[in-house]
């Protein structure tokens, strides 16, 4: 629960500027970061978003693992692009039947990718720390973002808590009965937390539904009332933007 909850969301520069400006220049980020060619403008932006957590006294224990997946799949790419892709060899490894061959091309690649998921996390995760879920739902539907996919992100967002505390109950009630002692007896008692999970999904549903259909939901979800841009924080954005622009160009 700890590494979801926002109880880390404190008060600094960057909780009081505009979501609507924060998701504008978050975009614009992502979209150079993830078309750009090299490492100059990824690294910056990654150590970028590291000073800013820094600066938010983000908990050490939540940063590892909001990054620990993605550094996980950058690492799975970077191996493959370097053992399977290009035609620069590096070296050649007979393992039996099997022949690693490292590509220096498939290496850079690989490199390049990685950069690129890690910008792009640490942007988005830069974006979560400063910003509660409920103001960037709320910044989407401004941004004209279909009412059916908010819907879903804000029922989604509010039943991962739920099925959380189902989960530890349920994994706590089979570890003392030693469900987890063995491999087998371990295998067997998490398909049966995941099985009991994807009924408890059900059965939530359902409750929600006949609750706010009781309740006269009509498919509008009341959003915060926006108040109306401030120049100089449209003003610095769009000095960041191009600067960061400028990077992306060279």
């Amino acid at each position: 629960m700890y590494i979801f909850s926002e109880h880390f969301h404190q008060e600094h520069f960057l909780t009081k500027i505009d979501v609507r400006v924060k998701l504008l220049v978050v975009l614009s980020l992502l979209v150079m970061v993830l078309s750009y060619k090299g490492f100059a403008l990824p690294l910056l932006v990654t150590i970028l978003c590291l000073f800013l957590c820094i600066k938010m006294r983000i908990p050490l224990r939540v940063f590892i693992r909001r990054f620990s997946e993605p550094l996980f799949i950058a690492s799975i790419v970077l191996i493959l692009k370097f053992l399977f892709s290009g035609k620069a060899v590096m070296f050649s490894i007979q393992m039996g039947s099997i022949t690693l061959t490292g590509h220096r091309d498939g290496l850079m690649d690989g490199l390049f990718i990685a950069c690129r998921i890690i910008g792009a996390v640490s942007v988005v995760a830069a974006l979560g720390f400063a910003t509660p879920f409920t103001e960037i739902m709320a910044g989407l539907s401004w941004f004209k973002i279909p009412k059916g996919f908010i819907e879903i992100l804000m029922f989604a967002y509010r039943y991962i808590f739920v099925l959380l505390e189902d989960a530890f109950v349920i994994y706590n009630a089979q570890k003392n009965r030693l469900g987890y002692s063995s491999i087998r007896r371990g295998l067997n008692s998490f398909g049966t937390l995941t099985g009991s999970l994807v009924i408890k999904a059900f059965e939530h549903s359902q409750n929600t539904t006949t609750a706010m259909i009781q309740r006269g939901y009509d498919g509008n979800i009341p959003m915060l009332k926006h108040k109306p841009f401030k120049l100089d924080e449209v003003a610095a954005s769009i000095l960041f933007i191009f600067a960061m622009g400028v990077v992306w160009k060279i």
